[in-house]
């Protein structure tokens, strides 16, 4: 049900209220109108989480003076739009992942809690408000998120590139890693421009095995993103490339594997593996928990592989703990020069 603004109803012809000028206002907190391309999808049932899945609830005085600088700068986070099990955690600790250009997303993956629709156009404003809040936070290493923008010719390039450059201008020191879209629908050559804004880690999520793309992340193309971060590589090979996937929606092991061999022949420094949690039974069901001593199982052949870093424990997300795991990344790399 779509909520309309009434200052300015009238009646029509057939004695019907009819609005001038007003624009439909969307209630994001109805499932409904957050994912409309999945209010006709049948429930799928929510398994009951393990005990090595449940974290507390968010609270607390670092948690609260998080959120407020969050609001006053009007900022969106993934951690709230896509219903993260860590953000107590990372909030507490002054830690949160900003999410630029709205909070409305042109694609309607699967398993993905952030909104489906038509985006508002972007807010010029945005990467400054960005720079601010980083520096308020006070923070070391900061990670920026987006939505899809598929609306946008260079879908966001640019508006990436600026918060870079505004966050390196009031927080020099601040490393800056950033998780972007597959740009899938843009000229090759708009890769240029975020990579020429120097992040310190580039990101970009393959979030699954290539078999299950067309139920998980319709829309994407598994090799597009693969080769995206293939490029960044070749682009400037001073920056750190990461990717991530999530297990327990279908997968096996072998084909986990092979994700890892793929991200090593396109020269992949950093792997995150968490789990698959199921934000509402009309998302992508839970296949299965995996064991924290399975994951514990594929961090030792990712590293056996020749990444220089990994994250795979159940709870890992591809921003948590990102500070402490970029300090080791790149002590990781330097000690790898130093051998060469």
């Amino acid at each position: 049900m779509l909520h309309w603004k009434l200052s300015l109803q009238t009646l029509n012809t057939k004695g019907q209220p009819s609005f001038r000028g007003e624009k439909i206002v969307r209630d994001l907190k109805i499932p409904s109108e957050r994912h409309p391309e999945k209010a006709h999808r049948p429930d799928n049932a929510q398994p009951k989480k393990p005990s090595w899945i449940r974290v507390k609830a968010p609270g607390g005085e670092g948690y609260n003076a998080t959120r407020k600088i969050m609001r006053d700068n009007n900022l969106s986070t993934v951690c709230e739009e896509a219903g993260c099990p860590n953000a107590g955690e990372c909030w507490s600790q002054g830690h949160a992942t900003m999410m630029i250009m709205g909070e409305i997303c042109t694609r309607g993956c699967t398993f993905c809690n952030v909104a489906t629709g038509r985006p508002d156009a972007l807010d010029q404003f945005e990467p400054g408000r960005v720079a601010l809040a980083v520096q308020k936070l006070g923070l070391k290493h900061v990670v920026i998120t987006s939505v899809d923008r598929d609306d946008l010719k260079d879908g966001g390039a640019e508006h990436f590139a600026q918060t870079i450059r505004a966050i390196r201008h009031r927080s020099p020191d601040t490393t800056i890693e950033i998780l972007t879209p597959d740009f899938l629908k843009c000229d090759p050559s708009v890769l240029e421009i975020v990579v020429e804004a120097k992040p310190d880690v580039f990101n970009h999520n393959l979030e699954t095995v290539p078999n299950l793309y067309l139920e998980v992340r319709p829309g994407a193309r598994y090799f597009h993103s693969l080769r995206l971060l293939q490029r960044v590589k070749e682009m400037d090979p001073s920056i750190f490339t990461k990717s991530g996937i999530m297990v327990g929606l279908g997968e096996d092991r072998s084909s986990v594997l092979q994700v890892m061999d793929d991200m090593r022949a396109a020269d992949i420094d950093f792997l995150t593996i968490g789990q698959y949690l199921q934000p509402t039974p009309k998302h992508h069901r839970v296949d299965r928990f995996v064991t924290p001593e399975e994951f514990s199982s594929y961090e030792k052949a990712a590293y056996g592989k020749g990444f220089l870093m990994v994250s795979a424990t159940p709870l890992t997300r591809s921003s948590y703990h990102a500070g402490d795991d970029f300090a080791r990344l790149r002590d990781a790399r330097e000690a790898k020069l130093a051998k060469a």
